[in-house]
């Protein structure tokens, strides 16, 4: 008896799409960054109370200034700060936009 093992992946070619990128193994901030961790926390806090989802802080941090890990150059996540602050979501960011998305869909049937 032969047993054929189903998996996916390319049609023509040997691959199978597990690509990705890993995060770097120093937790240290580089040294190029010249933004203090104060500095940091002040620009989320300010955002948050904006109304900045937190995915949408770390994406504004990473392409406006620099910073690839909050965690990196703070301690701690951004949650975590948020939590620390009180600015934290009531509702987890994914939930929330779960929730959305099911009232959108509603909407449109």
């Amino acid at each position: 008896l032969y047993f054929i093992v189903a998996t996916m992946g390319r049609m023509y070619g040997s691959g199978k799409g597990h690509a990705s990128s890993s995060l770097p193994y120093r937790r240290t901030p580089p040294a190029w960054l010249k933004i203090t961790s104060r500095d940091v926390i002040t620009t989320i806090v300010k955002m948050a109370k904006k109304g900045v989802p937190p995915s949408m802080i770390g994406l504004q941090l990473r392409d406006s200034m620099g910073i690839a890990q909050v965690r990196a150059v703070t301690g701690r996540k951004i949650l975590r700060l948020l939590k620390h602050n009180g600015l934290a979501p009531e509702l987890p960011e994914d939930l929330h936009c779960l929730i959305k998305r099911a009232v959108s869909m509603r909407k449109h049937l």
